[in-house]
Formats: structure tokens, sequence, C-alpha cells
């Protein structure tokens, strides 16, 4: 089995379109397409199901892209070692991060880390922090900054950076815009803005309040979800770095009384089995040195 061949099996499963993995991989798609044959004729298993315009992964498929992304990654993790020990930084590194995290800012430590490592590729996503665990798990991330509460997640090793309490964030017309607090049990009856599931502050908040809160808008952005607060749609319980955006200007900002329960951790996510790789080592030197 040859590693080109499970790299245009993940091509493939990704984009679910064969001339769209064709042009990610920059190959002719016969060429892609024979691979995958032969690869499916060494494992005596249809490994996608073909129709017009789409592909879809089957059993086996589905089997095989988890072992392919670990496969993948063990083999660049190893060209990245023996580079390294000839004093070289190659390779790849894949960086997930939840927005607004506050204790980091990563263009300016990305842009270092270019600086410093040429040649190595940066790649970068933004997702909520429940996802980019999954992609850690998936080996489709090498590094992951999240923002999750309550003990580490199976297969993941958490370093805790910084904990942000949780504010209440309103229009300043709202009569909650007077208060110098509010408790959990004033705001049962409140519309709130708040993110999807797989965010770290929405997992928080879920946990504070249960299901005894209406959610009547539900974003996947933080500019987004203070458009929504502006318009008075809804209250909405943030970190506090979120208030902290020049996009806030204006809303009200009101502590919750005796939170209790935690608050909202901020961490680096990496995977459990496998230690850090040269370049993601490298990265969080640099940004220990940033911020001491």
């Amino acid at each position: 089995m040859e590693l080109r061949h499970l790299e245009y099996f993940v091509a493939v499963a990704e984009e679910r379109h064969f001339t769209r993995a064709a042009e990610r991989m920059r190959v002719a798609q016969s060429g892609l397409s024979a691979s995958i044959r032969a690869l499916e004729r060494e494992l005596d298993a249809d490994l996608f199901v073909r129709h017009t315009r789409r592909v879809e992964l089957t059993d086996a498929g589905h089997a095989l892209l988890t072992e392919a992304h670990r496969t993948l990654a063990s083999a660049a993790a190893a060209k990245n070692a023996v580079a390294a020990v000839r004093g070289l930084l190659r390779g790849t590194l894949t960086v997930g991060s939840e927005q607004c995290l506050g204790v980091l800012d990563l263009p300016p430590l990305l842009s270092s880390f270019r600086r410093a490592y040429p040649g190595v590729e940066i790649r970068l996503k933004y997702a909520g922090s429940a996802q980019l665990i999954d992609q850690l798990r998936a080996n489709r991330l090498d590094v992951g900054f999240v923002a999750l509460p309550g003990a580490a997640p199976e297969g993941i090793r958490l370093l805790p950076l910084a904990t942000e309490e949780m504010l209440v964030l309103c229009h300043p017309a709202h009569p909650l815009a007077e208060k110098t607090s509010v408790a959990v049990a004033d705001l049962a009856g409140e519309d709130f803005i708040d993110f999807s599931a797989d965010w770290g502050a929405r997992r928080l908040n879920d946990q504070t309040f249960g299901v005894a809160r209406r959610v009547s808008v539900e974003v996947n952005d933080v500019h987004t979800l203070l458009d929504f607060v502006h318009q008075g749609l809804g209250v909405a319980l943030v970190p506090a770095p979120v208030t902290r955006k020049p996009q806030a200007k204006g809303l009200c900002a009101v502590p919750l009384a005796a939170p209790g329960g935690p608050g909202w951790q901020v961490s680096v996510a990496m995977p459990a089995t496998s230690p850090a790789g040269p370049a993601t080592t490298e990265l969080l030197r640099l940004f220990s040195k940033e911020i001491i």
C-alpha cells in the first residue's frame, strides 16, 4: 500500500468529488481514479459509492479513513523528525483554534513562526472546540487552542493557559444594563444569542443553565453574535475577551452574581497518544516567550 494512494483516498473522501480531489492534489483525474481502483483491489473492498455528481464513503471507506489519517500523520512525523536531527525544520504544521480566546493572538504568533521557520507550511483552521478535539483525535490537526469546561476529553492532553469569567452582554436599553450583577436564575426568561453547540462557551452555558433557557439565535461567529446583541434581539453570556472586542463597544457587560462552577478555560490541546512534533514544539516555545 503506497502513501500516495492513501493521500489520494483522503482527498476524495474529504472533497466527495473526484475532480475536485484531483485539482487539490494537482494530478490528472485519470491517475487519481486509477490509484483509488488499485487501492480497492488491494483491500478487496469498495471504498466509495459513486453517484453522478458526488461520492460517498462506504463502511469500509469510513474504516480506512481513520487509519489513513493516522498513517499519513505518522509518515509526516517520521520525515520531520529526521529533518530536525539534521538541524532543519520543515513539513506542515496544522493549527486549530476557536475564535477570540483572549490569551493568545494567533496572527503575530504564526507570523513569527513563519519568519523563524520558512520551510514549514502553516495551515490554520478556525472551528468550535468540540470540532477541533475531533480533528485532533483523527490526526487532522497537530495542535489546537481550545476552550473546554471540565476534564480533558478522552485521547486528548490539555495544557491550561488561562481562565476567564463569563459576563452577560446586553443592549444598553435592556433592564439588565442598570445592574451591577445578575443571578443565573434571573436570566431564565431572557432570549439568548449563543454560539453553536460545538463552541466551548456554549457548552459552558448549557452546563450553567441546563435546559431552562431560550436560545433564540444561534451563530458561529463572534462578530455576528455582537451584531444581534446590538440590535436588542437578546442577551449573550460570553467570555470576558468577547466583551473587549472593538465591535462590543456600546454594549453593557454585567458580571454573574456568585456564578459557581468552572470558568471559561483556555488550553493547548494535543493528542495524548503521541508526542508533539518538532514544529509544534517550536510553536509552543515561541508562544511561551510571548506570554512570559
